[in-house]
């Protein structure tokens, strides 16, 4: 009765939250994905999933499958990579280009893991502010970047990530934290603190700001937790993805405050160009990434 595709369903659901979303991630419709379920609780008599206020939450029988499910898919990468082994498709070059700052927090730990899985694979972080990070790729001084940009041309291809949520960063106890969310208009008379990028770079301002005729003084500074020192110092407020944000919550260092009423997103993607996307260490760096933010970063959204 337990297949291989059930067991990528219940990865799907736990890496989503939602049936919708797992079914699109598995190339079902949602009803085939939950006639998929009940067929799997009829045989095993019990249920696998829950479903709350809180959303979709799998019970312990789900849990012990869901577990089976991630080794099985372990197991079935090291056995593709002894192929690719085998093949000797195994090395090359990567450098990686962030557009994103804060990206190096979830990165780091996923080039260390992808170091050891492609030890022949020479994997370089190309430093410094690039304001255009995708021409590195057109001039061959980069292989991937990471961002939110897509380019177009079909010479790219761009390999989805994750979404999530940016956040109003505000210090305890200033008078945006009695609102349950912020609007451009609540802003007028603050000082933005971003990184050192220029406007269309910064989604606070083109999203939000820009279209509302709004314009703020900034202050710059290059590294996260300097920003974060500024708004708790009540220098001035900042924009920053939930995941950057949460140990400064956690520990009431920051407060923060959704941007709008249905919140201000981006989304993250690896853009290559289109012959090297085809490259098993391309994909496997993509898919190990989607995993770990999946299992690590609190309120993202798998593409």
């Amino acid at each position: 009765m337990l297949e291989l595709r059930h067991l990528r369903s219940l990865i799907a659901i736990a890496e989503t939250g939602r049936i919708n979303a797992a079914a699109e991630a598995v190339h079902l419709t949602p009803s085939a994905l939950s006639h998929q379920l009940r067929a799997l609780e009829d045989h095993y008599g019990m249920p696998l999933l829950l479903r709350d206020v809180r959303g979709l939450r799998f019970t312990p029988a789900g849990e012990r499958l869901l577990a089976l499910a991630r080794q099985m898919r372990e197991a079935q990468q090291a056995a593709e990579q002894d192929l690719q082994r085998i093949q000797g498709d195994t090395r090359g070059t990567l450098r990686v280009v962030l557009e994103c700052h804060t990206c190096f927090e979830w990165l780091m730990p996923v080039l260390d893991a992808f170091r050891q899985r492609w030890p022949d694979v020479e994997v370089d972080l190309v430093s410094g502010f690039h304001r255009d990070p995708l021409t590195l790729l057109s001039k061959d001084k980069a292989d991937v970047v990471i961002g939110a940009l897509r380019p177009p041309g079909r010479q790219w291809a761009s390999l989805p990530l994750f979404r999530f949520e940016i956040l109003l960063a505000l210090p305890p106890g200033h008078v945006l934290c009695a609102k349950r969310s912020v609007r451009a208009v609540d802003l007028q008379g603050e000082t933005l603190i971003t990184y050192p990028a220029p406007d269309e770079r910064i989604d606070l301002i083109r999203e939000v700001l820009q279209p509302a005729g709004i314009s703020l003084p900034r202050r710059t500074a290059e590294l996260t937790i300097a920003i974060l020192q500024l708004v708790a110092s009540r220098r001035g407020v900042a924009a920053l993805p939930n995941w950057a944000l949460k140990p400064s919550l956690d520990s009431g260092y920051v407060q923060a405050r959704r941007i709008g009423p249905r919140g201000l997103w981006s989304e993250l993607h690896a853009t290559v160009p289109r012959d090297l996307a085809q490259r098993p260490y391309v994909r496997d760096l993509v898919e190990m990434a989607r995993q770990s933010v999946a299992t690590h970063l609190d309120g993202v959204q798998l593409l």
